[in-house]
């Protein structure tokens, strides 16, 4: 079942409890199975962040630096850390000594531009994201402007050593999920405002179809706490109407205006909203706050009773209320 949000209720309030500082740019936030919090900063460093719920006794403990940018992330089994580094690659982590093992740079000969997100199954294989082929971390609102198509979809199987393509021509391709079931991905296309389902097995293997479209905003990572739990999405930004329709003008047009854009100065609305959604695409949570003095929300992830939220833009992460049980 797809669901076009447009249709759905009215969102309900995003309540801050808190903010704790932390350093520049928690671009995306994960919870371990202790309630404990890893993020990753533009310094380079992954921190694990203990006792939120009071932001005086709040613990940042480094336990790693990428020597890049790191972005998504994904606690494995065994408590080491995916990482998409946006300028190094597809990295694993140590979480106990800190050492920073390169999985993948490359793809058919080509470095890796923009390693976004990444999500592991239990037969060992490892999916992850590239959002862009043209443009670098620090020009990724020319590639939103640009609306070039160029973000991708790559799996690295078990023991492998380069990462082969399973989708081409994404919008900015960002957060992944798994199905409960591993039998399906949800990929966020942050460009096209919309959740898409890769079939992994059954009858529709290889197969990908609308998830959740035309969302009221721009979806960036993507989390679940366990397969019982929904699919949480952060919004980047609300829906911008003048960018829907530049992307109907030709490539030209979009590209003079991408070059515009990346060097045009930047500031996020004061809008924004994490939404969470079940197996079958149907709105489960639709959170969201207006004049907000903590902007561009890239992840969200519940732990301890609270939703915490990163972002790109901040320097720290903001600490709320959770949903009321539906």
């Amino acid at each position: 079942m797809v669901k076009d949000t447009r249709a759905m209720d009215r969102p309900t309030a995003l309540v801050p409890r808190h903010y704790v500082a932390v350093g520049h740019g928690p671009e995306d936030v994960v919870a371990d199975a202790h309630g404990r919090v890893l993020t990753g900063l533009a310094d380079g460093r992954i921190l694990r962040l203990d006792g939120l719920a009071d932001p005086v006794s709040v613990r940042a403990e480094p336990i790693a630096e990428t020597g890049g940018r790191p972005l998504g992330l994904e606690l494995l089994p065994d408590g080491d850390l995916l990482v998409c580094d946006a300028e190094r690659g597809l990295l694993r982590v140590d979480t106990g000594d800190g050492t920073v093992r390169l999985l993948a740079d490359s793809v058919a000969g080509e470095r890796l531009r923009f390693c976004s997100n990444a999500v592991s199954l239990s037969d060992g294989s490892v999916y992850f994201t590239v959002s862009s082929r043209h443009h670098p971390l620090e020009h990724w609102i020319g590639d939103i402007v640009e609306h070039t198509g160029t973000g991708r979809l790559l799996r690295l199987a078990p023991g492998a050593d380069t990462p082969e393509v399973v989708l081409d021509g994404l919008q900015f391709a960002n957060g992944l999920a798994a199905g409960d079931d591993e039998s399906f991905l949800v990929v966020a296309e942050t460009g096209a405002r919309r959740l898409i389902r890769h079939r992994l097995t059954g009858p529709g293997a290889g197969r990908s179809e609308p998830f959740a479209e035309n969302l009221p905003g721009m979806p960036d990572n993507l989390w679940r706490g366990g397969p019982d739990g929904p699919v949480w999405v952060a919004l980047a930004g609300p829906r911008v109407p003048p960018l829907d329709l530049l992307h109907r003008g030709t490539p030209a047009v979009r590209r003079a205006a991408a070059r515009v854009a990346v060097r045009a100065p930047f500031r996020p609305t004061g809008t924004i909203a994490v939404m969470a959604f079940d197996d079958d695409g149907r709105v489960v949570h639709h959170l969201a706050r207006r004049h907000s003095g903590y902007r561009m929300v890239t992840s969200v992830c519940e732990a301890g009773g609270h939703l915490v939220l990163g972002s790109l833009w901040e320097p720290g992460v903001a600490v709320c209320e959770p949903p009321s049980p539906t």
